[in-house]
């Protein structure tokens, strides 16, 4: 992907702590939901309620979309992205807690509540394989289609696997 368009992705990503979340339903219909969320560059963490239905859905099928943007007061103000991606329940502990660091960046008012159970709350981890970056300021409707890479992943999670291991919260 050209780094110019990965970095609007991220700036976008990174402008923003909500996102919906699009899952599909055992009867084929998508569910929708709004949740928080934070990034370390193209990845997306979130927590999850075990007992949610996005948790049963991804479950039996890790294939989602999310929208991101925000309500703009011009149509040509329009900025934001839409993506097809996959979801991990996050095992290891020690991204875990690195992804909990990055979550309480975000959302620093969280910092006073205990940290979630991950017996009633898993972490996901999400990666986007085509992404749908929307600026209106280019032409009404205008968006760029990017396929994300593997090795646009790599980058990110093998650069940081040796940090999680080690890696433990304060």
């Amino acid at each position: 992907m050209k780094r110019e368009l990965k970095r609007q992705i991220i700036d976008l990503l990174d402008t923003h702590r909500i996102m919906t979340i699009a899952t599909n339903r055992p009867d084929g219909w998508p569910q929708a939901t709004v949740v928080g969320y934070a990034n370390d560059g193209l990845v997306i963490y979130c927590f999850i309620a075990r007992d949610s239905q996005k948790y049963a859905n991804t479950a039996r099928d890790p294939r989602i979309s999310i929208a991101i943007s925000n309500d703009y007061p011009q149509p040509l103000l329009i900025k934001g992205l839409s993506m097809a991606a996959r979801v991990q329940f996050v095992e290891d502990q020690g991204e875990i807690d690195h992804a909990a660091e990055i979550l309480l960046r975000r959302y620093p008012e969280y910092k006073v509540m205990p940290r979630p159970d991950p017996a009633a709350v898993p972490m996901l981890r999400i990666t986007p394989e085509v992404v749908s970056i929307l600026d209106y300021s280019k032409g009404f409707g205008h968006a760029d289609l990017v396929r994300v890479t593997d090795h646009d992943l790599a980058e990110h999670v093998e650069a940081r696997r040796h940090h999680w291991a080690g890696f433990r919260a304060a």
